[in-house]
């Protein structure tokens, strides 16, 4: 009598990486994860299990949050009925949290698709493997909190010792070997809009002035090859720029100022000059907001940034 034949179990195996480290090797961590869940589907052929060829791999993504493009496309192929089985190296491939793994057994449970963990033979069909893997995706969670208080530790020590840990660069520097320079040519703008700010006395006038003359915020190309900035200042932008410290050697971390690794652009004596600027103006438009009838005075802007004026007709 012939052994019944095992129903069809349409694989998908997915993986992820959370940083960019060596993804351009030649053989990653993406392919490890992936030829060791190969090797279990393979296991498991006597069972019914297929490898669908279609590849859903994450580099340098965390696994924080659900919004990646690989799970995506995944989660697409799951609600179109296309996969049985998900296949991953380990349960923190998946998801480090809990609440987001809870939707996705949800939605794993409402397409009727069984979740495996290779290395932990963990199985989402038995309540004894639904909860293991929430105690998992318990650990997990924690480890991803305090790797996240270690990195905002170091932050914080980095930035009271002065050293620049990242992020946008204000325009007059650039980063040479994780060094902040000093770009002649943009420091001589930057010095510039300072002086010219406290000729013209008003941060709209001065945004048309620096449009008048062609004069664009910082251009940046990202890792991606995505350009930004680059574009007209806007009423935000230059404001933001006339109160950064970091242009007088300062570093400014959760309302504390700290004495910067990079070199100054502006002379101290500019730059609080026009802070006692800034605040005499900020002043002015407060009284003017309270004195005014018009609710909306000051809290209504055009396309272009600049603040709207109240007026009526009889």
């Amino acid at each position: 009598m012939k052994s019944p034949v095992p129903k069809l179990a349409r694989c998908a195996i997915y993986t992820r990486k959370s940083t960019e480290h060596n993804l351009d090797l030649a053989f990653n961590s993406l392919d490890a994860q992936r030829e060791a869940c190969e090797a279990y589907i393979k296991s498991q052929a006597h069972e019914g299990w297929r490898l669908i060829p279609q590849h859903y791999d994450d580099g340098a993504f965390s696994g924080a949050s659900l919004d990646r493009p690989a799970l995506q496309n995944l989660l697409a192929e799951i609600r179109a009925a296309k996969i049985d089985i998900v296949v991953v190296y380990k349960v923190d491939r998946l998801t480090r949290s809990l609440s987001d793994f809870a939707k996705l057994v949800e939605l794993f449970d409402q397409y009727a698709v069984s979740f495996v963990s290779v290395t932990q033979s963990f199985n989402t069909t038995s309540s004894m493997g639904r909860l293991t893997l929430n105690v998992l995706l318990s650990f997990a969670q924690f480890e991803r909190e305090v790797i996240g208080e270690r990195v905002r530790d170091k932050i914080a020590a980095s930035k009271k010792k002065g050293i620049w840990v990242g992020g946008p660069i204000p325009l007059g520097y650039r980063s040479i070997h994780k060094k902040i320079v000093i770009v002649p040519e943009e420091a001589e703008t930057v010095r510039m809009i300072f002086q010219r700010y406290l000729d013209l006395g008003s941060i709209g006038a001065m945004v048309q002035d620096l449009d008048r003359n062609d004069i664009r915020t910082k251009r940046r190309v990202l890792a991606s090859g995505r350009v930004r900035g680059g574009c007209r200042f806007g009423v935000g932008a230059l404001g933001y720029m006339l109160k950064n410290r970091f242009f007088i050697g300062k570093i400014a971390y959760h309302g504390e100022v700290y004495r910067g690794e990079h070199e100054p652009i502006l002379d101290r004596a500019l730059f609080d000059v026009v802070q006692t600027k800034l605040a005499s103006k900020a002043i002015d438009r407060q009284l003017q907001l309270k004195g005014s009838s018009a609710i909306l005075m000051g809290r209504i802007f055009d396309d272009r940034g600049n603040r709207m004026t109240p007026s009526h007709s009889n």
